[in-house]
């Protein structure tokens, strides 16, 4: 009983998070960037690597910052924060240190009253529900922030004309 009251609050408070959102611009920002750099951590840090993984299939120069490989944030380059509280140390150091070096900042939280959305230049808000028993520890925030910035892609997609055949070219080879 309680997973399928689980599923149902689930999706219906991710599907009121999204009626809500507005992208704010980011697409443009993606777009016109030298480089996408993304970060979070966690399970935002799991949604923040998805998304990466499909900037890259759109042949966009995407890093996720921490990697071995990734290199400096510069000027120009666009960093993309994903923190649901917008309190995490890790994510608004990223964030301070993007904006000091002149790249410029957005910020995916549910937390307007946060350092993190007040740091960033570009802010996208994802309203979200509490409910400790049906979805524990940032789950709605985590899901609807995937919903999200899938939904992004497919924007992205159309502006880049890219297509499904197109992103599976630059898909891994080795699994």
């Amino acid at each position: 009983m309680r997973f399928r009251s689980s599923v149902e609050f689930i999706v219906g408070a991710i599907e009121r998070s999204l009626n809500e959102v507005d992208e704010n611009g980011i697409e443009e920002e993606i777009l016109k960037a030298n480089r996408i750099m993304i970060y979070g951590v966690g399970r935002s840090g799991l949604v923040a690597r998805s998304f990466a993984t499909r900037l890259m299939h759109l042949g966009l120069e995407t890093y996720m910052i921490g990697e071995t490989v990734s290199p400096p944030i510069e000027g120009g380059d666009v960093v993309i924060l994903i923190s649901g509280s917008g309190r995490t140390n890790s994510v608004l150091r990223v964030g301070e240190l993007a904006k000091e070096i002149g790249a410029k900042a957005i910020a995916l939280t549910s937390n307007e009253n946060s350092p993190i959305y007040k740091m960033a230049d570009l802010r996208v808000i994802l309203r979200v529900g509490i409910d400790r028993e049906l979805a524990p520890l940032g789950t709605i925030f985590e899901d609807s922030a995937q919903i999200f910035l899938d939904g992004l892609v497919a924007e992205l997609m159309g502006d880049l004309d890219e297509s499904e055949d197109s992103m599976s070219a630059r898909h891994a080879t080795l699994e």
